[in-house]
């Protein structure tokens, strides 16, 4: 091997950077342990040991924490250089947002009235259900539709005051268009930038946000997060700020009473007695409303029905006009939505417009409550003064050393501020602060006019409540509503687990690997297994430089690539014992044999690279992680095994001892095989055509367990402190989600629950709904346990793991998923028909292919019913199949490498009979290679987590059906499509 020198200088230089980079790593675990171990040693109660654990990781922040000698780092470099554990492992929450292109049109048109544009915004949602454009494509086409002869440049649609440097009454639709195009991504990078300096306000380690394509589509990934609902109000919320004046209680007096008996009407009920208990405690202003409310407050006791408005109220609590509680509160608003209660309004007050403030919990009955306010609206239903006038905010405390949040405005913020707060200081009356339609606060302004737009919040805050306030404040509004259409959440113990056990079952894989290759070859094995252990630290490395994120799905990857590690060196020992047994000396036998087998390797190689691109391409979250830490193995493997390898090889040659590349039991192993493969070939037409009418008859008539990533819904994987019977949990939970399906998944104490209860519905309020409604029907089956600790998954109980996705984005799962596989063997056809420049080849490697991925599905399509183990088809399931892709083309083109060798040396294909030398010539590579994998699987499979077992079944029936369709499909339908098959030599079977 030439520049012996320049590879080891490399090899000492790539194997120095790599361990540099793992000692992050390293140091980085074990700062968390000296976390843990201060906080345990400290506190008892979980919630405080979380909170002393993340105080103890800020102390170390900007500390130094770690000398190498040469340089020192703190405590957040080392985090940042450390490897980054994705969610399964690590625990926390992957969402995929999409950003409201709905919205962003209705602020460019300035919430237009015009009846075809809003018809045509309407349209295209329902144009969305089908279609993979994006939403703006679809308002252009339902446009088009309902248009008639208005423009889009209509002074009441987009050229409005708003747009007027923009869009102008004179320009066409399509000139409109390619404008909405520009603003629209303007805000949705406006949109992305506001999440990105939220998401790094939060102080989440290695968050990761990117924008998918033009879809107004974010990923975000923010693992080791365990505030989930905090984490996701952060990132959904829309900001939209404002400042209102407020209606004194004695003007809506007459209103109040107007509508309770409006109410009696609407609702149908009498006129009873009401018996009320005065609290002799009252203040001044709860007299004042005792006596607009006729005497009524919360402690009454009344009769049924008798009066529907006043009987849900009672005297203000944080400054409102009314307290009512709060699960009242959607009573309250229906009532005050009716047309016939808003007829009593006084005409000068017919645009007032109630408003929340935020539930606030009475301690001595533990009751929430909220406060109702009356805002002096207007025609246009604007406030004098939004939140885009603020130019700073900061968390701070108040006199009382309560939380608030104190901003600063602009020059013209700050003008229409001190107008404001002048006049509610004349009048005696509040202004109320007023974020995403809730009241935080509304201060009055007793001593005069406030100049400078200084501005404090208050209100019933916690320190993280008005941090995150400050933060959502400063790093800007959303310009329209982000919902979160897909969703992963997995709890730290589930992670925990995840990481335990995938280590075992990785090293107990890789040990079965090593020792296998010094079993098979020998001392050449050792040197495998030296070039193995060296290929696995790069990998790490690579991964932790390149700051890419390792998933349980990406160490399936690493394992992989110990296969395709593994089988490059067989491929190059093989070749060296064929040249070792035609009598050559041991140096050139090895010089030859690494060259032999190079073209062989690559392509393999290449076609699995290619099939891992496209994988990388169309994934996203845990499947790119997997599709990137494969194609890095793809590329140290190469390195390992061919310089490497050859090094420690040629090293122990050339002190002259012998090396054999073999052991007494496998030395003649596989020599002189002569199975006539072609021969059997229809035996194997007949035992594939079966398998293959199975499969099709199963998915036509069992179908397949489709996963919620192509059919929409939310899945929950709960834990019970005890085994539970799935049957009995179903039918609660049916009663609740009319729709629901319950399997048993590890044990009978963990149950998988799935549900399209409200599928189409993406809000956060409704994911805590739904989540609340999960809870109580399996209350009876978690032994006390309270919802916090059953959201949180305490102590590996209650929710370990939720997903969500909504059918929009599972449409285009399904999607992406069939030109991932699609695209994958169109590449991969044109490659090989490159390479072995005959179609028959690149036909027989496709029909291969094809014959896999049937059988395959139809494997999981009879089996997913009785397999303990979910058997979803999800986007884990699409990369498996890709994996099996690669790794039959990898099968195929080693056996048709040796075959197009054969061709070149023999003249021909003589009836098959080149053909059989070939397989023959290969078949120790191929089982020896396949073995090594299914050791791998095996072990990962019956020792690894939980949440893999799917993908690596998938993998296992693939391996299998692999290795057995490069022998027996695609080399025999390659062979049977040429025209010249040529005949056999004398004295042997001719298969023409």
């Amino acid at each position: 091997m030439q520049n012996k020198g320049l590879v080891k200088l490399f090899a000492l230089l790539f194997g120095l950077v790599s361990i540099y980079q793992l000692a992050f790593t390293f140091k980085s675990n074990q700062l968390d342990e000296d976390a843990k171990t201060y906080a345990v040693n400290k506190y008892d109660d979980p919630e405080q040991i979380n909170d002393a654990e993340v105080h103890y990781m800020d102390s170390i922040a900007n500390r130094e924490v770690y000398d190498i000698g040469i340089a020192t780092f703190t405590g957040n470099e080392v985090k940042e250089k450390a490897m980054n554990l994705g969610l399964d492992l690590k625990g926390g929450l992957n969402v995929i947002l999409q950003i409201s292109v709905r919205d962003i049109l209705q602020g460019l048109s300035n919430n237009s009235k015009d009846p075809a544009f809003n018809k045509a915004l309407t349209d295209a949602v329902e144009i969305q259900k089908d279609a993979q454009e994006p939403y703006l494509e679809s308002f252009f086409t339902a446009w088009e539709r309902v248009k008639g002869d208005k423009k889009l440049a209509s002074p009441d649609i987009f050229a409005n005051r708003n747009m007027d440097d923009v869009i102008d009454i004179s320009m066409s639709d399509d000139d409109v268009k390619s404008k909405l195009e520009e603003k629209v991504d303007e805000s949705i990078i406006s949109a992305f930038e506001v999440l990105r300096k939220r998401i790094d306000q939060f102080g989440v380690t290695s968050p990761n946000i990117q924008r998918l394509g033009n879809s107004g589509r974010v990923l975000v990934e923010l693992p080791g997060v365990k505030d989930i609902k905090r984490a996701t109000e952060l990132i959904t919320t829309t900001a939209q700020l404002q400042f209102w004046d407020v209606e004194t209680p004695q003007v809506l007096s007459d209103f109040f009473g107007a509508t309770n008996e409006t109410l009696k009407t609407q609702l149908g009920t009498e006129t009873t007695e009401t018996v009320t208990e005065q609290d002799s405690t009252a203040t001044n202003q709860d007299s004042k409303i005792d006596d607009l409310l006729g005497e009524t407050s919360t402690d009454s006791i009344s009769t049924t029905g008798a009066n529907p408005f006043f009987e849900i109220v009672g005297p203000p609590r944080s400054g409102g006009m009314l307290a009512l509680k709060l699960e009242d509160k959607e009573t309250m608003k229906s009532y005050l939505a009716m047309d016939a209660v808003r007829a009593n309004l006084p005409a000068e007050l017919r645009y007032t417009k109630f408003a929340f403030g935020l539930p606030s919990l009475d301690p001595e009955t533990n009751v929430e409550y909220v406060d109702l306010y009356a805002l002096k609206g207007n025609r246009d239903n604007e406030p004098d003064l939004s939140g885009g006038v603020v130019t700073d905010a900061r968390q701070s405390y108040s006199q009382t050393n309560r939380p608030t949040v104190s901003m600063q405005m602009n020059a013209k913020g700050s003008k229409i501020w001190e107008e404001m707060t002048g006049r509610a200081s004349a009048q005696g009356s509040q202004i109320a602060i007023v974020l995403d339609d809730i009241v935080y606060s509304a201060p009055t302004a007793s001593n005069g006019a406030i100049s400078g737009g200084n501005t404090e919040i208050s209100g019933n805050f916690t320190v993280l409540e008005a941090t995150d306030l400050a933060n959502v404040l400063r790093a800007g509004k959303l310009p329209a509503r982000a919902e979160i259409i897909q969703a992963d959440q997995v709890g730290p113990s589930l992670g925990k687990e995840a990481i335990e056990s995938g280590t075992k079952s990785f090293l107990l894989a890789l040990s079965l690997v090593l020792i296998w290759m010094i079993l098979y070859y020998g001392k050449a094995g050792l040197a495998a297994d030296i070039a193995l252990i060296f290929n696995i630290i790069l990998i790490f490395g690579v991964l932790s430089g390149l700051g890419a994120v390792l998933t349980l799905p990406g160490l399936a990857g690493i394992v992989l690539t110990i296969g395709m590690s593994v089988d490059a060196n067989v491929l190059i020992f093989e070749r060296i014992r064929e040249e070792l047994n035609k009598g050559k000396a041991q140096k050139q036998a090895i010089k030859d044999g690494f060259s032999n087998a190079l073209s062989s390797i690559l392509d393999a190689n290449i076609t699995t690279g290619l099939t891992a691109l496209i994988l990388f391409i169309f994934g996203t979250g845990p499947i790119k992680g997997f599709a990137t830490t494969l194609l890095i193995g793809i590329v140290t493997s190469l390195f390992t095994a061919i310089f490497i390898t050859r090094l420690l090889v040629d090293w122990y040659a050339n002190k002259n001892k012998t090396l054999d590349f073999s052991t007494s039991i496998t030395k003649n192993l596989f020599k002189n095989n002569s199975i006539n493969f072609i021969g059997k070939r229809k035996i194997a037409y007949v035992v594939s055509g079966i398998m293959i009418v199975v499969s099709l008859i199963s998915l036509f008539t069992n179908k397949l367990d489709q996963g919620i990533d192509f059919v929409g819904g939310r899945t929950y994987q709960v834990r019970f402190p005890e085994a539970v019977n799935a049957g009995d949990v179903d039918k609660d939970l049916t009663v609740l989600f009319k729709s629901v399906e319950v399997k048993t998944i590890g044990g009978d104490h963990q149950l998988k629950i799935s549900t399209k209860y409200k599928v189409d519905e993406n809000s956060v309020d409704i994911d805590e709904e739904i989540q609340r409604m999960l809870y109580g029907g399996l209350e009876s089956h978690l032994q006390g346990m309270s919802y916090p600790d059953f959201a949180a998954g305490k102590d590996g109980l209650g929710k370990v793991l939720s997903s969500k996705v909504s059918p929009t984005i599972a449409d285009d799962i399904k999607t992406e998923s069939f030109w991932a596989v699609l695209g994958s063997l169109l590449v991969v056809f044109l490659y090989i028909l490159l390479r072995f420049k005959r179609w028959q080849f690149s036909l027989g490697a496709v029909a291969a292919v094809f014959h896999d991925v049937i059988i395959l599905l139809g494997v999981f399509s009879l089996l997913y019913k009785f397999m303990p183990f979910s058997m979803e088809i999800d986007q884990a399931f699409i990369a498996a199949v890709l994996t099996v892709i690669g790794y039959s083309l990898n099968d195929t083109v080693v056996v048709f490498d040796r075959i197009r060798e054969e061709l070149a040396e023999k003249e021909g294909f003589k009836g098959g009979f080149n053909i059989n030398t070939a397989i023959n010539s290969t078949l120790s590579r191929t089982l020896n290679t396949s073995l090594t994998t299914l050791v791998v699987l095996f072990a990962m499979f019956l020792f690894g987590a939980q949440s893999l077992k799917d993908l690596l079944f998938a993998l296992i029936v693939g391996v299998i059906i692999g290795t057995y369709s490069s022998v027996f499909i695609a080399t025999p339908l390659m062979y049977d499509t040429l025209k010249d098959k040529g005949k056999a030599p004398e004295g042997e079977a001719d298969n023409a």
